[in-house]
């Protein structure tokens, strides 16, 4: 079988490293893809992720037997309606369902509307009037553009001023174009934040193992918000309990409340969770893998990625058994200086032949020159994701990889894992 993953970054290469496994797959496309990943898959550089016409064209005729779709932006474009028109199955959600992370906006009022724990908030679409709200607020404050923002639209001012500034960067200087004509603010939430990614068919829901993002770009999570700096799996402040609360208060009544709302969502859903004192609450839905979680999470898959694929499409994910490997996963971000505001690219890396075989390194912004030289593309170039028996080994393991590749200006973080030890210890 011939199969089509769209998209270009770590968490496309994850998907298909995984994919790989099945024996029946044949021929992997990647839409662009990246340098790293065209050791995996033929990738198409010339048709990017969100060139519809020319992505189900292109399925059409390369045989394509199935379909993944993982980034957010085609998602919300209706790829996966398009791919299902020219009668390709396909993983991911319908562009209906796909609201539930493109616009913050209808995820806060669905969760209002069917009483789904999530953050006190208010929508603005009017920059003086969030203002004239903001006088009277409480710090910190969360503010959120309503629409995608690759990960960076979260703002979380500590006093007036930062939230004048936060208004300003997003509703009229339109930091993250029209993402930002409607805007949430919300109540700062305070606890453990844990990532838990799910396969669903709309109706049957099957957690993955939890993770830990870092999203700050310094250490002691300091610094701007980015796409992630790393990621471990499990996070140890998921605990069984806390894992039966949010299945019943949230899994579940989400997926029913887009069956009741004509759109079901089927692929993955992604919850953003803060164990709050007052019981688990919704920070944030995504409608597809998360990145870099996928990176801890899919090497930790028993279970064959495409069989499972193939029943959240079939509407058969409620009698497929779906099973983990035990252990642990941790994965670091090997960045560009700089990012997430300006950086340079095409500095040539230099990565070892003699990984550790349980060590893979995801190749996200990088591309081969014309002479094969693999350099820089993007602001998070490598996640370097290591497997373990237990995290702290996973850890030792995933940095003495990181600190064997070279390219100048490259940046990490040394406390990746830091907070999940704690909480394993207390």
């Amino acid at each position: 079988m011939n199969l089509l993953v769209v998209g270009g970054g770590g968490r496309e290469h994850a998907i298909i490293k995984k994919l790989k496994e099945n024996p029946t797959v044949e021929t992997i496309y990647a839409l662009p893809g990246n340098g790293g990943i065209a050791q995996d898959a033929v990738c198409v550089p010339s048709i990017g992720a969100k060139d519809i016409d020319q992505i189900v064209d292109f399925a059409k005729s390369h045989a394509v037997g199935f379909a993944v779709v993982a980034p957010d932006d085609p998602l919300a474009l209706g790829c996966v309606d398009r791919l299902h028109e020219a009668g390709i199955p396909c993983f991911g959600p319908e562009a209906k369902a796909a609201r539930i992370e493109a616009s913050k906006v209808f995820a806060k009022n669905l969760m209002r509307k069917y009483g789904i724990p999530t953050a006190r908030y208010e929508v603005f679409n009017d920059p003086a009037k969030a203002l004239a709200y903001l006088q009277n607020a409480s710090f910190p404050i969360v503010v959120k553009a309503d629409g995608l923002a690759l990960g960076k639209g979260v703002l979380i001012p500590e006093n007036f001023r930062e939230a004048e500034s936060a208004v300003k960067s997003i509703m009229e200087d339109r930091a993250f174009g029209d993402s930002g004509s409607e805007i949430v603010i919300e109540e700062f939430l305070t606890g453990p934040e844990v990532s838990v990614l799910a396969f669903t068919d709309g109706t049957a829901i099957v957690p993955m193992v939890s993770s830990m993002d870092h999203k700050r770009a310094g250490d002691g999570d300091t610094g701007p918000n980015t796409g992630g700096m790393g990621t471990v799996a499990p996070n140890p402040c998921y605990t069984p309990e806390a894992a039966a609360a949010c299945m019943e208060s949230i899994f579940l009544p989400t997926l029913a409340a887009m069956r009741a709302e004509g759109c079901p969502f089927k692929g993955c859903l992604y919850f953003g969770l803060m164990l709050t004192p007052d019981g688990p609450k919704v920070i944030e839905y995504n409608c597809r893998f998360g990145d870099p979680e996928t990176q801890v999470v899919l090497p930790l898959l028993k279970t064959d990625l495409l069989t499972v694929m193939q029943a959240v499409e079939n509407e058969t994910l409620g009698d497929l058994p779906v099973e983990w490997h035990d252990g642990s996963a941790a994965c670091v971000i090997l960045a560009s200086g700089g990012y997430p505001g300006s950086y340079e690219k095409g500095r040539e890396i230099s990565i070892p032949k003699d990984l550790p075989a349980n060590v893979t390194v995801y190749h996200a912004g990088d591309k081969r020159t014309e002479d094969g030289t693999l350099v820089t593309s993007g602001g998070r170039v490598l996640g370097v994701t290591a497997v373990g028996g237990g995290l702290e080994a996973a850890l030792k393991d995933a940095y003495a990889t990181a600190e064997r590749i070279c390219f100048e200006g490259r940046y990490l973080r040394h406390d990746i894992g830091k907070r999940a030890l704690r909480a394993l210890e207390g």
